[in-house]
């Protein structure tokens, strides 16, 4: 029986429907005279964000590394939430590649504060490295798929804005946000200069990200991109799958979100886990371990014999991801595996 698989939304794998779509896709070198399928990929991805225009590259990574590029020179600073995943999950990308270091700010919830900005944002003094893009994450990894309010994000670009800082939205998975909110994926756009949109995640294409914003942006961009390596040939089979992706699974995320909550309800009643249901705004449920004979690599492998697959996340917790591989039969294998763990 294949593994049910909690890790990530990232093991989803292309339907029938995406795979036909992929294998009948127009075609061209997309270095050269241009790809049809990629174009027609970046003008809806970018209409749906509401900028004026898109790159398509291969990663949410990449897509983060190119607006960090196009922003910002050595030495400069950007600012994000401490558990950000430009600084936490990108392997020091941003002081590698950019020669930018990094101010992180905030706490476990993954919320930053506009006034503790405010607080981080450098005077010109030559002492200092000049503060120039403010990063933030729709909806943010480390804290469990929350979704900051809009209004806290409108705050928080106007304060950006207002000290002459770019705003860069790390939004690959904007979509849960868009779904759990009820606010389209452009409102919550408006109040970034750049923004990334992931497509291997919940919306289940094998590979691909854009990268979006308006043209004097996406000049610089196509720059850094292709000195990345990230600028493909005939890559319209893999913008055909995120095509499919954007056009046929964003609203089934809801499915997702439901599947997420009653799964924090069923672990929250097994001894030794604790979840909290009402912070699960997405797809992401982060489970603590309560039995302190026990750590969450511990556990983790523990279910792994029992054919379950989530991820550690800190030494005393377990995140797990739903998404279109799992459902309510993988929900039940899952319930059973963690009572014969925690109670065995």
């Amino acid at each position: 029986m294949r593994p049910a698989d909690f890790r990530s939304d990232t093991v989803t794998q292309a339907c029938a429907a995406m795979r036909e779509a992929m294998a009948t896709a127009e075609v061209g070198d997309d270095v050269l005279e241009g790809d049809p399928t990629v174009r027609r990929l970046e003008e809806a991805a970018a209409a749906w964000l509401g900028k004026e225009g898109a790159l398509f590259v291969p990663s949410g990574t990449m897509a983060n590394q190119v607006a960090l590029g196009a922003w910002t020179r050595p030495g400069d600073e950007l600012i994000c939430q401490r558990y950000a995943h430009v600084t936490t999950f990108e392997a020091g990308a941003a002081g590698f590649l950019h020669g930018v270091q990094s101010m992180t700010v905030g706490g476990d919830d993954g919320q930053l504060d506009p006034e503790e900005v405010r607080a981080c944002l450098r005077p010109r003094f030559i002492h200092c490295p000049p503060s120039r893009l403010l990063c933030l994450e729709q909806t943010h990894n480390w804290a469990g798929g929350v979704v900051t309010p809009l209004e806290r994000v409108a705050a928080l670009s106007g304060v950006a804005r207002e000290a002459g800082l770019a705003v860069h939205l790390d939004g690959a998975r904007l979509a849960n946000a868009v779904v759990a909110s009820g606010i389209p994926a452009a409102t919550w756009c408006t109040h970034a200069d750049s923004v990334s949109l992931c497509f291997s995640k919940g919306l289940g294409a094998p590979v691909g990200s854009v990268i979006a914003g308006d043209e004097a942006f996406l000049e610089r961009a196509r720059l850094v991109r292709k000195r990345l390596g990230g600028w493909m040939r005939q890559a319209g089979h893999l913008a055909a799958a995120a095509l499919f992706a954007l056009e046929h699974r964003v609203e089934r995320l809801a499915e997702d979100h439901a599947l997420a909550r009653t799964l924090a309800e069923r672990l929250g009643a097994v001894p030794g886990l604790a979840t909290d249901p009402e912070a699960v705004h997405t797809n992401i449920v982060m489970v603590g371990i309560e039995d302190t004979a026990r750590d969450a690599a511990t556990v983790a492998a523990a279910l792994g014999e029992h054919g379950v697959l989530v991820m550690p996340m800190g030494p005393r917790r377990l995140r797990f991801v739903t998404h279109l591989g799992v459902g309510r039969d993988e929900l039940e294998r899952l319930v059973r595996a963690a009572e014969l763990v925690m109670l065995g």
